[in-house]
């Protein structure tokens, strides 16, 4: 199970936080309304409208959101994003981006931790049922293995929200067999 981690002292302001997408990402603000800003994330935004989970990524959390960029998506099979993103497909496009969300807040060190504690890697269950493994690499950065064998690279790290913290990856992460 992944452990929450706590942040001491007060809110921290935009300069705290990378930028992402060419934007400012302010930790007082939470994970919907700073990823809106963010040019690389322009399909996870729309999908995360198409599946209804503007809300529930607005709410108190605390998550740990991986979140893809638009060049992961665009890795996918031709017509895959168009295809998610019907209403028909809704379901299967929320269970997909469920997939990226942890409920607990984990910063990067805290992950490092984890890692190391377990003897190199580290299981995590995510709200959408997905088993991901978490690994450390030999310059000190983290990849996320879903069950599928699809491996995304943490490219920017601890973009601190209001309601949890974002790692942005290289890849999208699928359910057991959905792709």
């Amino acid at each position: 199970m992944l452990t929450v981690s706590s942040l001491s002292g007060a809110a921290a302001f935009a300069q705290d936080n990378p930028m992402v997408g060419g934007a400012a990402m302010y930790a007082d603000k939470n994970i919907i309304e700073n990823a809106v800003n963010s040019a690389d994330h322009t399909t996870l935004v729309a999908a995360v409208k198409a599946a209804g989970l503007v809300d529930t990524l607005s709410g108190e959390g605390p998550f740990t959101v991986l979140a893809p960029t638009n060049e992961a998506f665009d890795a996918l099979p031709a017509g895959t994003v168009e295809t998610l993103l019907k209403p028909e497909n809704k379901e299967m496009l929320s269970t997909i981006l469920a997939c990226h969300v942890i409920a607990a807040k984990a910063l990067s060190t805290d992950i490092v931790g984890m890692v190391k504690d377990d003897g190199g890697e580290h299981m995590v269950d995510t709200v959408g049922g997905c088993k991901l493994t978490l690994k450390t690499t030999a310059d000190g950065g983290v990849t996320v293995t879903d069950e599928n064998g699809t491996t995304a690279n943490v490219t920017i790290a601890d973009v601190m929200q209001s309601n949890g913290v974002i790692h942005v990856i290289d890849a999208v992460l699928t359910p057991k067999s959905s792709m």
